[in-house]
C-alpha cells in the first residue's frame, strides 16, 4: 500500500489566536502550512496547478509503470494542497522525450507560456529533474515562476521561486540534474566506447549482412542478396558515378535487399527500388571492406536542431576506432580506397574535375591554368565548348580571365596522343570487350534465374499454406487462395520478363556479335567516332588515361604550350595553335607581313600569293586557309596601321574622330565637306583617304557643335569656323 507523500513541516512559535483573526484553510492547516504566514496565498488557488509529467525514453514509458503512476498521482496531492480537482490540469505530451534541451518538449514549452501567460499557481513534479536537466531551460522557468508568483513543488517540499533560500536549494537541484545526466552520459559512452574498441558494437547493418545467434556478423545467407551486392561494386568500379550505378540498376530492374528489422516479419528479406542516397552510403561504408570503425559520423551540437541529430560525415583521419579486417568484406580496402577518392573527384567544385557528362568538353575538370593554377572552366558558344580561366577575376582581384582556348584544338590534340597510347593494346582490349559483355549477361542472366528461383519457392510455400488447412474452413482458404494466386500471377509475370530479357539479350554472344565486337574494338579510332560512343564514353576513357592537362597560351599569341600529365607520373609536352583575332597577335606576324609584301614586289597576283602562303604552311586568324580576299584584308589592315602611325600630332581618322566626339560618320563626312574643321588627303590602299585636324581647342568646339541645337537656324559663325593650323 503506497503511502502518502508527505511535506516537511517547519514548527513556528505559537501565537494567541486573536477573535478578529480569519478562519484558515482547512486544507492548508491539515499539512502545517497557513496562508498568512506560509506560501500558498489565495491568489494561487485562484490559478491552475500543473502536473507535469515525463519518463526520458520509450522503454520507460512501457516498462516503468511505477514510476508513471506516481507523478500522476501528484494531481490528488495539489488536492490536498487546497486546489478543487477541476482546477488541476496534467501536462503528459512528453513522454519518452529528454530533458536535456527544450527542444522537442511540447509539453515543456506549453508549461513555460502558461506560467507566463499568469494562469499557474503552482507546478508540480516527482522530481525537479523530471522539469529540466538543463540549467539553462531550469532557471528560465526559475525566472518566469519568481516573475509571476508562481510556486513549485516536488517530493522534498514546497518551494517560492522569489525566495532567497528556497532559489538557493532550487538552483542547487538544477545543477545537481545537470551534473547527473553529464555523469549519465559519460558512463554510457564510455561504455560504447570499451564496446567498439572491441569491434563489438552494431547499431544497425547495411544489407548484406546479417547478425548470427551467437552476436558475430556475416554475409547475408542468401545467395542473390550477396550477388546483388558484388554486382554493385563492380558496376560503380565501371561506371564510376553513383548517378550512373543508379541508372543501370534501374534500367535492369535490380532491387536491393533489406532484412526487417522489427515487427511480425523482423529478419525476413525484403527487396526495394534502389535510391542514390542508399547506393552512397553502400559505397561509403567501409564495412564492406572488412573494417570495422566507430565515430564515422560524431554528433555536432552547433548542426542539431529539431529533425536533425548533427551527425555528419568525417575526415577518415578523425575516425576514433579503425579495426581492420574484423568482418567479412565484399571489396578489398585498396578499392574502397579508388570509390572515396572517385566519389569525391565526381564532386563539382574548384579542384576536381566532376562526374563524366554528356557534353561536348571532354576535358572539363581536367584542364588547369598555367599562368594561375586553377581548374578552367567550360562555356558553351551554341555547341561548341570554350574554356576559359576566372582564376586571376575570382581569385586574384585582377578583375580579369587570365586566358581561353577553343576547346576543339585540345580536343583534337589529347584524342590523338589517347588514340597513339591505346593503339598497341587493341587486340587486348578487343578480346577484354567480348569477355566484358558476356560475364556482363551473365551475372544479369544469374539474378534473373534467382529471382525466378524465389518466385517459384513463393508459390511452393503459398501451396503448402493451402493445403494444410481444411477445406470447410472457408474464412482462412478464401485468404491463402488469393495469396497462391498473387504468387502465381507474379511468376507468371517474371518468366514472361525474362523470355523477352533471353530474346533480347542471350547469355552468349553469337559468332557474328563477337566478331563485329572484336573488329570494332581492335580499330580503335573508329570506336572513338562511333555513334553509339556518346561524349560520356570518351570523357570516362581520357580519365583513365590522363591525369590533368595544363596549358598556357604564349603572351596573345596563337600558341599554346601544352603538358600532358598521365596516370603514372609520365608527361609529355605539345603545342598546338588556336583562332586568334587579328593577324598582329600571330607569333610570326612580321614574318608572314615580309613575305607578302616580297611577293608584292614581284608583282604577284593576290591569287597567287594566297596559294603560296597556303604552300608555305601560313594560316589566317581562324586557322583556315588563305583566300584573294584574306590577303587584301591583311595588306589593308597593314596599310592602315603604317598611316596610323605617320599621323602627325593632333591628327586623326575621320572614324576615329567620330568615335572620339561620339558622332555618326556620316555626320563628320558632312562636316568635311563644309570645311567645318582643316582636313588632309592621302593614298590608301584602295582609294584616297581624308585626315582631320584637331587639337584640344577644336575638340572643344566641335563638341559644342555637336550639342548646338539650331532648329531651322543657321550654326553660329563661331562654331563652324576652323582654327588655322599652326605651322610646323
Amino acid at each position: 500500500m503506497n503511502t502518502p507523500l508527505k511535506l516537511p513541516v517547519h514548527e513556528k512559535p505559537s501565537l494567541p489566536e486573536r477573535p478578529d483573526e480569519p478562519r484558515r484553510n482547512i486544507h492548508a492547516n491539515s499539512l502545517g502550512l497557513s496562508l498568512g504566514g506560509n506560501k500558498i496565498q489565495p491568489h494561487h488557488l485562484e490559478r491552475l496547478a500543473v502536473v507535469y509529467v515525463r519518463q526520458s525514453t520509450q522503454q520507460q514509458v512501457l516498462d516503468h509503470r511505477e514510476s508513471r503512476e506516481l507523478q500522476y498521482k501528484l494531481a490528488d496531492r495539489a488536492v490536498d494542497l487546497g486546489w478543487s480537482r477541476e482546477r488541476v490540469s496534467v501536462i503528459d505530451d512528453d513522454q519518452a522525450q529528454t530533458a536535456s534541451t527544450m527542444e522537442g518538449r511540447l509539453g515543456f514549452q506549453r508549461l513555460l507560456a502558461d506560467v507566463s501567460l499568469n494562469h499557474v499557481g503552482l507546478v508540480l513534479g516527482m522530481e525537479m529533474n523530471r522539469l529540466a536537466r538543463c540549467n539553462k531551460d531550469w532557471h528560465q522557468l526559475l525566472e518566469v515562476c519568481a516573475l509571476f508568483d508562481t510556486l513549485l513543488y516536488d517530493n522534498d517540499g514546497l518551494y517560492d521561486a522569489s525566495n532567497y533560500n528556497d532559489r538557493l536549494v532550487l538552483g542547487l537541484k538544477g545543477t545537481m540534474s545537470e551534473a547527473e545526466l553529464h555523469i549519465l552520459k559519460t558512463r554510457m559512452q564510455q561504455g560504447r566506447r570499451n564496446k567498439a574498441e572491441r569491434g563489438e558494437l552494431f547499431t544497425t547493418l547495411p544489407f548484406g549482412y546479417v547478425r548470427l545467434p551467437s552476436d558475430e556478423i556475416a554475409k547475408d545467407p542468401d545467395e542473390q542478396a550477396r550477388c546483388v551486392v558484388d554486382l554493385l561494386f563492380r558496376k560503380f568500379e565501371e561506371l564510376q558515378s553513383g548517378h550512373a550505378l543508379l541508372r543501370y540498376l534501374v534500367s535492369e530492374d535490380i532491387r536491393l535487399p533489406f532484412r526487417v528489422r522489427s515487427g511480425a516479419n523482423r529478419g525476413q528479406l525484403h527487396w526495394r527500388l534502389p535510391n542514390l542516397n542508399k547506393l552512397l552510403d553502400t559505397l561509403h561504408n567501409p564495412m564492406y571492406a572488412g573494417v570495422y570503425v566507430y565515430g564515422r559520423r560524431p554528433v555536432d551540437p552547433k548542426r542539431k536542431k529539431p529533425g536533425d541529430t548533427g551527425q555528419r560525415l568525417v575526415p577518415m583521419e578523425q575516425w576514433q576506432v579503425v579495426i581492420p579486417d574484423r568482418l567479412p568484406a565484399y571489396i578489398t580496402w585498396e578499392q574502397y580506397s579508388k570509390n572515396q577518392q572517385r566519389i569525391a573527384a565526381n564532386k563539382t567544385c574548384r579542384n576536381s574535375p566532376g562526374p563524366p557528362r554528356e557534353g561536348a568538353a571532354l576535358l572539363s575538370g581536367l584542364i588547369v591554368c598555367g599562368r594561375c593554377g586553377y581548374h578552367m572552366q567550360v562555356r558553351y558558344t551554341g555547341t561548341q565548348p570554350y574554356y576559359y580561366c576566372v582564376g586571376g577575376y575570382s581569385h586574384q582581384g585582377t578583375g580579369r580571365t587570365c586566358q581561353s582556348i577553343s576547346g576543339p584544338i585540345l580536343h583534337n590534340m589529347v584524342t590523338e596522343q589517347t588514340m597513339k597510347v591505346l593503339q598497341p593494346a587493341s587486340l587486348e582490349l578487343s578480346l577484354r570487350a567480348a569477355e566484358s559483355v558476356e560475364q556482363e549477361r551473365r551475372e544479369l542472366h544469374q539474378h534473373w534465374r534467382q529471382r525466378l528461383e524465389r518466385a517459384e519457392y513463393e508459390v511452393a510455400r503459398a501451396r503448402r499454406q493451402y493445403d494444410a488447412v481444411e477445406p470447410e474452413n472457408r474464412l482462412v482458404v478464401r485468404e491463402l487462395e488469393r495469396q497462391w494466386e498473387a504468387a502465381l500471377l507474379e511468376k507468371r509475370k517474371l518468366d514472361e520478363q525474362y523470355d523477352r530479357f533471353q530474346a533480347e539479350r542471350p547469355e552468349r554472344l553469337s559468332t557474328d556479335q563477337r566478331a563485329a565486337i572484336m573488329s570494332l574494338a581492335s580499330d580503335i579510332p573508329a570506336l572513338w567516332e562511333a555513334a553509339s560512343t556518346s561524349n560520356a564514353d570518351r570523357q570516362r576513357v581520357i580519365r583513365h588515361l590522363v591525369d590533368r592537362l595544363v596549358v598556357e597560351v604564349q603572351g596573345e599569341t596563337e600558341v599554346v604550350d601544352c603538358t600532358v600529365h598521365w596516370k603514372g607520373g609520365y608527361e609529355s609536352q605539345h603545342e598546338v595553335i588556336r583562332p586568334v583575332a587579328s593577324y598582329k597577335q600571330l607569333r610570326d606576324y612580321d614574318r608572314m607581313n615580309a613575305r607578302i609584301t616580297e611577293l608584292r614586289k614581284q608583282r604577284w597576283k593576290m591569287a597567287d600569293i594566297a596559294e603560296e602562303l597556303n604552300k608555305e604552311g601560313w594560316r589566317t586568324t581562324r586557322l583556315g586557309l588563305h583566300t584573294p580576299y584574306s590577303i587584301r584584308q591583311f595588306i589593308f589592315r597593314f596599310e592602315q596601321d603604317n598611316q596610323r602611325r605617320a599621323l602627325s600630332t593632333d591628327e586623326w581618322w575621320l572614324h576615329d574622330l567620330a568615335r572620339e566626339l561620339s558622332v555618326p560618320w556620316g555626320t563628320i563626312n558632312g562636316w568635311r565637306r563644309k570645311g567645318w574643321f582643316v582636313t588632309r588627303q592621302v593614298k590608301g590602299l584602295r582609294k584616297l583617304c581624308w585626315i582631320a585636324w584637331a587639337d584640344a581647342d577644336e575638340l572643344d568646339r566641335l563638341r559644342r557643335l555637336r550639342d548646338y541645337r539650331c532648329g531651322n537656324k543657321p550654326y553660329p559663325t563661331e562654331l563652324t569656323t576652323p582654327k588655322v593650323r599652326p605651322e610646323n
